[in-house]
This record gives structure tokens, sequence and C-alpha cells, in this order.
């Protein structure tokens, strides 16, 4: 009988050791992956002085990173369903530190450029799969807590990823940023490979859409270089007009494709649950707020108010910081009383925020800007583990791996359409080059901002 028990009390220790192993490997993953979408940014000019070349081909660093993450999310997502979180999640992260190395041991930039995309390839299955992983391991009474730990991780990475960037490059050189991946990345993948549970696929059987990711993948580049470049090309030319013309038409032949389809890549029928859909909405208007706010106020605060760049990073710092305080305590919350509401709230928070950035001028006080870049955060942190945990909750087993994957786009789509509408109003405002025009620009995309945080505010209030 003693025995027993004994074997009865170890059985839930044991698995409470697992559970939180696999925490910490998929938290570390995301935590580098994060590090690494903005750590390569402070390291740019260097990296392009290194190398001796242009700034529209060091760019490249950067923006390969990204379009490989995005075009990617939502084959991995599938292939996911098809085989296992868990190979995705492993497979990517040995990738991920490989490609790491190789970055840092880049002889030219083409090769550098390729290595990026080759790490973009590994965030990217790093990413969509880490949030099946995470609802198949936990209860769904822990869902909202363990994925607001994971928010939490990601952006401490958002936030340490340029000041580690400026001083490892100070200290040692760029190539180090990348090599530091190595070792905390093979420690988590012996965590993930011993830890993280192998969940049998239900769908093994079903061929893989090769036409839909080919598509996809087309349609997300053909966007992301239009918002990348509409700057420099200017976003009426035909250059640009014409590259959002294919996204928009290409996204339709996508749509019309899955939609007819057996398995496809995508899912359309995820979207007929009121909660599913109106969760990526949701999250959609919070990235786009929240990317919105990273790409105007370095100018706001550099440009128009002569800060260095020291004093603007120190004090955008409140925003991710205070992301990271909410986003696990909001997610424990939404376990014991829904998603819905929290959600909501966050929004709501974040749309107060942007409202009171639309308010900035030449002689905003201290307080003023720091209350309403705070506020920011703290919306973005009550919003986002509660929006995840609804997005997964509503989607059935043999589809979280996609379920992760739209979850994942959601957050790129958001990010490439605040940066490229904000940038688009602000840099046609400004044309005149006047005191005036500078902080229009910044009003009316703030105000963008703050009137699609509350389309988000009611997409979360309204959900079951």
């Amino acid at each position: 009988m003693a025995s027993e028990t004994a074997q009865m009390e170890s059985e839930p220790r044991g698995k409470s050791t697992r559970n939180l192993m696999v925490m910490i490997a998929v938290c570390v993953g995301s935590l580098l992956g994060a590090i690494d979408n903005t750590v390569v940014n402070i390291a740019l000019p260097t990296i392009r002085r290194d190398f001796g070349t242009d700034v529209a081909t060091a760019e490249w660093v950067v923006v390969i990173f990204m379009l490989m993450i995005s075009g990617f999310l939502l084959t991995f997502g599938r292939i996911g369903d098809m085989r296992g979180q868990k190979s995705v999640y492993v497979w990517g992260f040995a990738l991920f530190i490989v490609s790491s190395a190789l970055c840092g041991l880049a002889p030219s930039i083409g090769m550098l450029i390729l290595f990026r995309a080759v790490q973009g390839l590994g965030a990217s299955m790093i990413y969509v799969s880490t949030p099946p992983i995470l609802t198949a391991t936990f209860p769904p009474s822990q869902r909202g807590k363990v994925l607001g730990l994971q928010v939490l991780a990601v952006y401490v990475g958002y936030m340490i990823g340029p000041m580690l960037g400026g001083w490892v490059t100070d200290a040692l050189s760029w190539r180090a940023i990348f090599y530091i991946n190595v070792p905390i990345g093979v420690a988590a993948l012996v965590l993930s490979v011993k830890y993280i549970p192998r969940v049998v696929p239900v769908n093994q059987s079903e061929p893989f859409d090769f036409p839909g990711a080919v598509l996809f993948l087309a349609t997300f580049s053909v966007l992301l270089i239009a918002m990348n470049r509409g700057h420099a090309y200017g976003w009426t030319s035909p250059k640009i007009v014409g590259m959002l013309a294919a996204a928009v038409l290409m996204l339709a032949i996508f749509v019309l494709i899955e939609s007819r389809l057996k398995s496809p890549l995508l899912d359309l029928s995820l979207f007929r649950s009121p909660t599913f859909s109106l969760s990526a909405t949701s999250s959609i208007c919070n990235y786009f707020a929240m990317f919105s706010t990273v790409f105007l106020m370095p100018f706001y605060l550099i440009q128009g108010r002569g800060f260095s760049s020291g004093s603007a990073g120190l004090l955008f710092t409140v925003q991710p910081l205070l992301t990271m305080v909410f986003s696990p305590v909001a997610g424990a919350i939404s376990d014991r009383i829904g998603t819905r509401w929290p959600a909501a709230i966050g929004m709501a928070v974040l749309a107060t925020a942007m409202f009171l950035l639309s308010g900035l001028g030449p002689t905003s006080s201290l307080v003023y800007i720091e209350i309403a870049i705070g506020m920011a955060g703290i919306g973005i942190g009550i919003f986002v583990a509660p929006n995840n945990s609804s997005m997964m909750g509503a989607a059935p087993r043999n589809r979280q791996g996609i379920a992760g994957g739209v979850l994942a786009t959601a957050r790129s789509v958001g990010m490439v359409l605040g940066v490229g509408i904000s940038g688009a109003i602000f840099t046609t405002l400004t044309r005149s080059h006047t005191q005036a025009a500078f902080f229009s620009g910044f009003q009316i995309s703030f105000l963008v901002a703050s009137a699609l945080s509350c389309v988000g505010c009611i997409t979360s209030a309204v959900h079951k």
C-alpha cells in the first residue's frame, strides 16, 4: 500500500518536472528567436562597414530573416500537424543553432544574407511549433499562464536584443552576437529532445499542399518587400502600387485554391469559429499598434525632441518591461475567468495609449511620454496571452500546428502593416519638412493605430 502511494506521488512529481523542462526549453527558443529578430539591427552599420557594402544590400540581413520567418509559418504549422510538433521544433532549433554559427563565420555579405535566411527558416519552425507544444503539454486550466510565460520570454528577447547587440559589437565584434546562440541553444536543444513529449499526429496520411505553400510564400514576400521599400521608392510609385496589387491578387487566388482542397495548407474551416477568427483579427490590430509605436517613437524622440539614441532607447524600455510584467499575470487570470475580458481590457488600454501618443508635441513632458508608452506596454501585456490562449483553445487537436501558424502569421501581418501604413502616413504628411507637418504626421498615425485598437477591443469583447 505504501509503495502504491509512493508511486502515485512520484508520477505527478515526475510529470511536473518534465513540464518544467519543456517550459524552459521552449522559452529559451522563444528568447533566442526574439533576440535575433532585433539584435542585428544595432550592429548593421558595423556589418556594412566591415564588408564595404551599401545600405540597401546590408538591409537584407534583417529583411531576409523576417521574410523567411513569416513566409514559412503556415508551411511548418501544417507539417507539424502531419509529422508532429516536436520534430518541427527540434529540427528547427538545430537548424537555428548551426546557421547562427555560420552567420558568425560568414566571409561575405552575400553569405551572411544566405545564412540569415537559413536562420530565419529555423526560427520559423521554433515560433510555429511552440504554442501547440505548450497546449499539448499543459492542461487547459494552465494554458493562459504558460502562454503568458512564453510571451514573457519573447519580450525579454525584444528588450535585451538591441542592448545586447550594441554591447557585444563594441566589446567583441558583430560576429559574437551570433556565436552566443550556440552554447545556449545546444543546452536548450538537449532539454527539448529529452523532455518534449512526442504526440502522434492523427492526420499523417493527408497530402501536403505544395502549391499553396509556394503561393503563400510568394504573397508574403511581395507584401513584405513592398512595405520595406515603400519609403525608398515612394508609396504611390508604380513599383510599390504594382507589388501591393500583386500581393492582393495572389492572396485572393490562395484563398480560392485553399477553399477547394481536401487537405489545404490553411484550413479555412478554422475561421468558421467566431472565437478563432475574431481572436486573429484582434491580434493583427494589437501588433499593428505595437509596431507603429516601435517604428514611430524613435523618430519622435531623436529627430523631433533631440534625445540621443541611448536616451531614447532607455525611455522606450518601459514598454517591453511592463509587457513582461503583465503578460504572465494576465494569462493566469484568464485561466480563472476566461479570455474574453482580459483581452478586451488589454486592447482598450492599448487604444487609450495610442490616443495619448497622438497628442505628443514639441513640448510634451517626459512624464506624459512615459505614461503613454507605459500604458501601451501594459495593454499589450494584458492582451497577448489571453488572446493566444483563446485562439489555440478554439482549434481542434489535429489543427494545432496550423492554428499556431495563423497566430504567428497574424503577428507578422500586424507588424508589416503597422510599420508600412504608419510609415506611409508619416512620410506623406512630412513632405513639407516643417515642424508642424512633422508632429502632424505622428498625430494622424497614432490616431489610426488607436482606431484599429478600438476595433481589436470590440472583436475581443464579442467572441465567446
